[in-house]
């Protein structure tokens, strides 16, 4: 493309209202902070497992898969300098290698 193509093509793009901007930001927040409480939702199961003292029924390759995507996600999240990202999926990470350490201890 050459450079006045280029010029116009981001011309074209509009620019969102002040209105706009703080909808999205009312919905990163609101998507960071629910995924925090998604990512401390494994403590119950961590709970269940340190008071009955079994993991018997609980599958350690689903939580090194969601392990996985948390990372991988955290890692976005830092290469796009996005703390919506960043907060929730460190915490679940943190939590999730939690969940991973007490189910094989309890095994």
């Amino acid at each position: 493309m050459r450079l006045a193509a280029i010029t116009q093509t981001c011309a074209d793009v509009p620019v969102p209202s002040s209105q706009e901007v703080m909808v999205v930001n009312v919905f990163a927040a609101a998507a960071a902070s629910w995924g925090v409480a998604m990512a401390l939702a494994p403590l119950l199961q961590i709970h269940k497992i340190s008071r009955t003292r079994s993991s018997a029924s609980v599958s350690v390759a689903y939580q090194e898969v969601l392990l996985v995507g948390f990372v991988l996600w955290l890692s976005y999240g830092v290469a796009a300098a996005n703390l919506a990202l960043i907060i929730p999926n460190a915490v679940a990470a943190l939590v999730c290698a939690a969940g991973i350490v007490v189910t094989l201890r309890y095994r």
